[in-house]
């Protein structure tokens, strides 16, 4: 960094080597952390920032981004680390950068203050704030200088800030009407009684209008998984009927099987190492953008074991434990417990996807010729890739059958295999050694959540007591970390940088509903009460926190009790809408639904409904982006079904097995052992423990519904015929 750099820093932060940093030195995060040597006087969200902008009259710029996001690293490199520009920011603007991953409560509400003004979302994001924080422009990247009809960076610069200065008057009703727009996109007044099974057929009904059939997936490019739309599918086409539409069954499981099949074939999948990358700018899943996260992993993963369980699909189930294979190597640590946020999408800004590409030269180098010949043209690695920026990249993706491609070499399919899988393990042998991308290890509670779930639901079904255990290891770190009495849960448990402040953030909805959902998928394996107790806790806070006793639903954040909200923070919200997981809303009216089965409190049950209730008269008009409120809507409709294998040997376990078969969202499988009967949450414990035929030996299961128990069953035909009349 040049003298010129260092001499408009204020800050008096110095590494040992003399260099000036920021004040994000003091940071926690590694988004954050990475900006600390720019030249911009960079400050926290915080009190701190927010009483200098309103002493200095200055306004503020507020960038959100993610470290991995590569537009943000662009936006750093030509604008942030320019002393000219740094300059301009630094003299007019008090300058305010947030990771949208450690603040996702700050990003969701200016990320619709910026589409409100521009129409545009997405990361960077970059508002113009007034001294309280309110939004009077705003859009994503700016490029440094103009160019491709957009404005550059020091223009737009210099522009809100005389704007602010001389303006005054139209920048406080430009804030003002953003910040009631605002307000009026998330107050979601769309009330309506009696949700009930024709709204779940109207938003199945919807993802299969949208759905692809040439390519798999829903709209057109860009291409994004829609876990939750594809979840809502496997339950329809696991029903016999949906809502008297034999029809919509098979249309179901044509949807999300064609779906999950092109996806895994396609470049959004990594065929080397497994696991998916977040998106596919194209229609046909080859090219992504190349990040991978733990929701978009946890989620997809929870996608193939369900595909599986359904229709035993081998290729859902190979899908599923390469995912989980890459997700213990990259996304866990292994020691402590727990699930890493990301991996970057690139090594560098020079390193546009080239860690997962290949040239055909780069593939001949490793290769044997036989392994290349196969290789080649299984993955579609020709003269002419699929990268605009490096036209002889190519993104490795399968365009035909090993079989076609075994036939044309004049070998068996038993050979073809044998080079495939052994160009495979050279290819990845030889990534390894290439610079590789960065993986955020910062643990976050909702997103452990969602991993712990997935690894929990993949064990049982894919019978993995490696995974299993992993997932309750986690588990049991983040119960142990991120929960106090006091103030509830936090929304990290540990960031994955050394240094920095480490001050807690708040646990955001979010973090409450799916740590909990995790909790009672935990007590559903293994029968330990402190799982279920701790779910029921969870669920409580949650309640007492988040819950609108007066509106009904679920805000995002903790009613304000005596501190100030900042900026947008003013505005509640109560998510409905999956952008990208699942949204807060519907997976706790989903939780509450579980734990009413369980405890039989009915209040559970009138906050359930009171919460789909709530967004009913709105909620077909989301579609796709509303997956998750038909799970919870179809959890309700469809009553609960518990099946209960009891014992602790090969019997339990085939029993398990066949429990396991078939997803529907509104069942649940319970492992419980003989001596465990005494100690069962409230509506088990006043039915199971009773039943006929308990005194004798053996194994069995047991199918209960409603406030009902079927009699316990020992044979695997016994079991399938009681299931079949509950589901």
């Amino acid at each position: 960094m040049s003298e010129e750099q260092t001499g408009s820093v204020e800050v008096g932060n110095r590494e040992p080597g003399g260099e000036q940093l920021n004040s994000l030195a003091k940071a926690s995060s590694a988004y954050l952390r990475s900006a600390m040597h720019q030249p911009v006087q960079w400050q926290e969200w915080g009190e701190e920032a927010f009483a200098k902008a309103k002493a200095e009259d200055k306004p503020i710029l507020l960038d959100i981004g993610a470290v991995w996001c590569h537009w943000c690293h662009v936006m750093d490199r030509e604008s942030y680390e320019n002393a000219e520009t740094a300059r301009i920011i630094n003299d007019h603007f008090i300058a305010m950068k947030v990771d949208r991953d450690e603040r996702p409560d700050v990003d969701t509400r200016y990320q619709a203050a910026v589409s409100a003004i521009s129409g545009q979302g997405g990361w960077p994001l970059t508002a113009f704030l007034t001294p309280e924080g309110k939004p009077y422009f705003g859009g994503t990247y700016f490029p440094p200088i103009d160019q491709h009809g957009r404005p550059g960076f020091p223009r737009v610069l210099l522009t809100m800030a005389e704007a602010f200065q001389k303006r005054r008057d139209e920048v406080n009703d430009s804030a003002g009407s953003v910040m009631a727009a605002i307000e009026h996109n998330e107050s979601f007044m769309g009330r309506s009684g009696n949700p009930g099974p024709e709204l779940v057929a109207k938003l199945v009904d919807s993802a299969l209008k949208q759905f692809d059939a040439r390519s798999g997936g829903f709209g057109s490019q860009p291409k994004f998984p829609h876990s939750g739309a594809i979840d809502l599918l496997l339950d329809a086409a696991s029903r016999v009927s949906v809502n008297g539409a034999e029809s919509v069954g098979e249309a179901a499981k044509t949807a999300a099987m064609v779906t999950l099949a092109k996806m895994s074939k396609g470049g959004i999948y990594d065929h080397l190492a497994g696991g998916f990358h977040r998106y596919s700018v194209d229609d046909r899943w080859v090219v992504p953008h190349f990040e991978k996260m733990a929701y978009d992993n946890s989620e997809l993963l929870k996608n193939y074991v369900h595909a599986f369980q359904t229709f035993v699909e081998p290729e859902a189930a190979r899908v599923a434990r390469e995912t989980i294979q890459w997700m213990d190597e990259w996304l866990s640590d292994r020691e402590l417990g727990g699930f890493y946020a990301s991996q970057d999408a690139d090594y560098s800004l020079e390193d546009d996807g080239d860690y997962f590409t290949w040239t055909p030269d780069e593939a001949t180098v490793v290769l044997t010729p036989g392994e290349m010949a196969v290789a080649s043209a299984y993955y579609d690695i020709g003269e002419i890739g699929d990268m605009h920026h490096n036209p002889s990249k190519n993104v490795l993706h399968v365009r035909g059958t090993l079989d076609g491609v075994a036939k044309a070499n004049k070998i068996t399919l038993e050979e073809a295999k044998k080079r495939l899988d052994s160009a495979k393990a050279k290819l990845y042998a030889a990534r390894l050694k290439r610079p590789t991308p960065y993986v955020d290890k910062t643990v976050y509670v909702g997103w452990n959540g969602m991993c712990i779930s997935a690894y929990l639901e993949a064990g049982r079904v894919l019978d993995l007591p490696e995974v299993r255990a992993f997932a309750l290891k986690s588990l049991d770190r983040v119960l142990a970390e991120a929960r106090s009495s006091k103030t509830g849960l936090a929304h990290v448990v540990a960031y994955g940088e050394e240094g920095g402040n480490g001050a807690q953030v708040a646990g955001v909805l979010d973090d409450y509903v799916f740590l909990g959902h995790a909790a009672l998928d935990a007590w559903e394996l293994t029968g330990e009460m402190k799982y279920y107790i701790a779910a029921e806790s969870i669920m409580e806070s949650a309640l007492e926190r988040f819950y609108d006793s007066t509106g009904c639903g679920f805000f995002d954040t903790e009613a304000a009790k005596g501190e100030v909200r900042l900026g947008a923070l003013v505005t509640r919200r109560k998510p409905l809408q999956d952008s990208p997981t699942p949204a807060g809303n519907p997976v706790g009216a989903a939780l509450l639904l579980r734990l009413e089965a369980l405890n039989g409190r009915e209040d559970y049950a009138v906050k359930a409904l009171e919460t789909l209730e709530t967004f009913a008269g709105v909620v077909e008009h989301f579609g796709l982006y509303a997956a998750s409120y038909g799970l919870a809507l179809q959890r309700m409709v469809q009553r609960a079904v518990q099946v209960c294998v009891i014992g602790d040997d090969a019997t339990a376990r085939r029993l398990e097995a066949v429990a396991l078969a078939r997803y529907a969202v509104n069942k649940s499988v319970i492992r419980l052992r003989r001596d465990q009967l005494g100690a069962l949450p409230r509506a088990l414990a006043e039915t199971l423990p009773h039943l006929p035929g308990l005194k004798g030996e053996g194994s069995f299961a047991v199918v209960c519904s409603g406030k009902g128990c079927l009699p316990p069953v020992s044979t695997v035909d016994e079991l399938i015929e009681a299931m079949n009349k509950s589901l």
